[in-house]
């Protein structure tokens, strides 16, 4: 037997698992005999001392009147339960009083009880079980019962063979699928050296399944494949790598050009639109110089000044805001406002230059107000981009159109023109930054190519999207601002107009290192009739401050000797001024400016070029608030 077994690795791996299995399941086996016969044993011990006990509970009484009838009788009903064969009740001084015997098991009862315990007695198991009251022994009941255990053991023979033989059937099974797998890796060595032989491919592999002989084979195999291959699979691998660096070097050329275009585009956009506002500013200049004798060739004049110096600060903002969104720092304050007042403010900034291309506008807004809780300068400003290009790119004499529609829990706010509109490539990458739809010597206000990137990025923040439509050139663009509806909107206080301060007086410190803009906005608020303090930096402007007790203090912040901020908390720290309205006038505009004033103790941050009327309003708001 162990020849046969020992001749080859499968025929071992059969004898192990045969083996294994059936000493498991031998031991398993006498494991559970062992415990089924103990639990076998305890139920009938504690099924006949209950029997017992009933007993002595309902023959008590029989003893007590020497009735051995009635006890007879009780022990009768044992007919019920044919496994005991006998039963007896004694008395206290331990004589027979009642006996019983199932016929055809009828033997001699023990005429004398025996102490409480129990024993087997061949194939039957006897019970003595005593019933004791106040410390006195009242009878003895004594129950003889078939115990079976032989038939028991030879049932649990037979069925624990039948398992044994079945699990060496499955074991025989499994030996016989596991020889297969011993097997199967040596047909997968056969199998890949026929295909290295047909296909010449020396990148193929056998997959080692095992550590025993057939794995140092597979693995002296597989070692001769790759010192073979090895050589040719470096050079594909060197050819790859050279191919892939050799795209991603044209793909990096391709987009160096295109930068490189892009940023030639911008920067001579960038020079001719901040170029047009300096020759009108340039010749207003000279006009003014010569137009003593003309006030109305002035005041044109200072129109024309106005609306382009309108237009540089507006070119700066635009440049400023591509630097917000290129670092993320773009954002908007939210508050409540009425989306009709958004847009006329946006049509007061965009109208000037719709005249003057000759357009018309329509506007359709709902009769209801319109609540968003949004940025009204931000959202103005997306639809006075959206206006100043439908203007921009429509031909003169055209017609623009805004309107409003709600629809459920948002407003679509949609910009139409009858311009040149968008071919069907431009609409996917008009909205990309410094994008323009007309590239032609020709273009005019042609700007830098980010108001339609700052006005979807802007709509995006107020948790909406800006979508264009065009059925294709010449046949003209819409362009539609969806925003959702405030829900808990309220109508904003009202603020104070700047000409509530007519007739009131301040005293103002101004303290600016820049002479022109300090000189200037000093000029404008003493013809507004305030009295003004001015500084050119901050240790005289702290030095001046406490005897002159200014209402208002104008600060820049880069000042020399003292900046802004310092000169802030010092102001504040100070009794003499520090009830003063801190206002900080400076070129610095991120966010991250305007809180470091606010923690300085500023009351208000302007940023330069600072218009003209939002120092008056500074000055009507702080003075309706006194």
């Amino acid at each position: 037997m162990l020849q046969f077994f020992g001749k080859s690795i499968s025929r071992k791996l059969m004898l192990v698992v045969l083996s294994t299995t059936f000493t498991g399941l031998l031991l398993s086996a006498l494991a559970m005999l062992a415990y089924d016969i103990r639990t076998y044993q305890s139920a009938w011990l504690d099924d006949l001392r209950t029997q017992a006990d009933l007993i002595a509970r309902s023959s008590a009484p029989a003893l007590t009147f020497n009735d051995p009838r009635a006890a007879t009788e009780n022990l009768a009903l044992l007919k019920s339960r044919p496994a005991i064969v006998e039963a007896a009740i004694y008395g206290p001084n331990g004589k027979l009083f009642a006996s019983y015997a199932r016929e055809g098991e009828r033997g001699p009862v023990p005429p004398a009880a025996e102490p409480a315990g129990y024993r087997i007695d061949g194939e039957h198991i006897v019970v003595y079980q005593q019933m004791v009251a106040n410390r006195e022994l009242v009878l003895t009941v004594y129950l003889r019962a078939r115990y079976e255990l032989m038939d028991r053991l030879r049932n649990y023979a037979l069925i624990l063979g039948t398992v044994m033989a079945g699990s060496l059937a499955l074991a025989g099974l499994i030996s016989l699928w596991l020889q297969a797998a011993f097997t199967r890796p040596i047909l997968a060595v056969t199998e890949v050296a026929r295909e290295v032989m047909q296909r010449r491919d020396f990148s193929l592999r056998v997959k080692k399944t095992t550590s025993d002989e057939i794995g140092v084979l597979v693995d002296a195999f597989n070692d001769m494949l790759n010192e073979v291959g090895q050589r040719a699979a470096a050079l594909e691998e060197s050819n790859r790598i050279l191919e892939h660096e050799t795209a991603e070097r044209r793909s990096a050329e391709q987009a160096l050009r295109v930068a490189d275009r892009r940023k030639d585009e911008f920067l001579a956009t960038l020079a001719h639109e901040l170029r047009n506002p300096l020759a009108p500013l340039m010749n207003g200049l000279e006009i003014l110089r010569m137009a003593g004798a003309n006030p109305a060739m002035a005041e044109r004049s200072r129109e024309v000044m106005e609306r382009q110096l309108r237009q540089m600060v507006r070119l700066v903002d635009d440049l400023l805001d591509v630097s917000r969104i290129t670092t993320g720092k773009l954002m908007v304050r939210r508050t409540p406002v009425q989306l009709q007042q958004v847009i006329r403010s946006a049509v007061e900034l965009a109208e000037p230059f719709i005249k003057s291309r000759g357009h018309t506008l329509q506007l359709d807004l709902p009769a209801e107000p319109v609540w968003l809780e949004a940025d009204a300068t931000r959202l103005s400003q997306v639809f006075s981009n959206l206006l100043n290009n439908a203007a921009k790119y429509t031909n003169a004499g055209g017609a623009i159109r805004l309107d409003a529609r709600v629809a459920g829990a948002s407003v679509a706010v949609r910009v139409i023109d009858n311009g040149i509109g968008l071919t069907p490539a431009m609409l996917g990458r008009v909205f990309d930054m410094f994008t323009q739809v007309d590239y032609s010597l020709e273009r005019s206000n042609a700007g830098l190519g980010v108001g339609l990137t700052l006005a979807r990025r802007l709509v995006e923040l107020h948790d909406g999207r800006l979508e264009a439509e065009s059925d294709g050139p010449d046949q003209g663009s819409t362009f539609i601002a969806t925003l959702p509806l405030s829900q808990t909107a309220a109508p904003p206080a009202s603020a104070a107009k700047p000409d509530e301060t007519t007739g009131r007086r301040f005293r103002i410190l101004l303290a600016d290192d820049n002479v022109d803009f300090s000189s200037s906005l000093a000029t404008l608020l003493r013809s507004l009739g305030h009295e003004l303090l001015v500084a050119e930096d901050g240790l005289r402007a702290l030095e001046a401050a406490p005897s002159f007790q200014p209402d208002f203090a104008f600060l820049d912040i880069g000042l020399p000797g003292l900046n802004g901020y310092a000169l802030a908390r010092a102001l504040r720290a100070n009794p003499a001024t520090g009830d003063t309205v801190l206002v900080a006038v400076t070129g610095w505009g991120q966010e991250r400016d305007r809180q470091l004033a606010q923690e300085a103790g500023f009351d208000h941050h302007l940023v330069k070029p600072v218009e003209p009327a939002k120092i008056r309003e500074v000055l009507a708001r702080e003075w309706r608030a006194a």
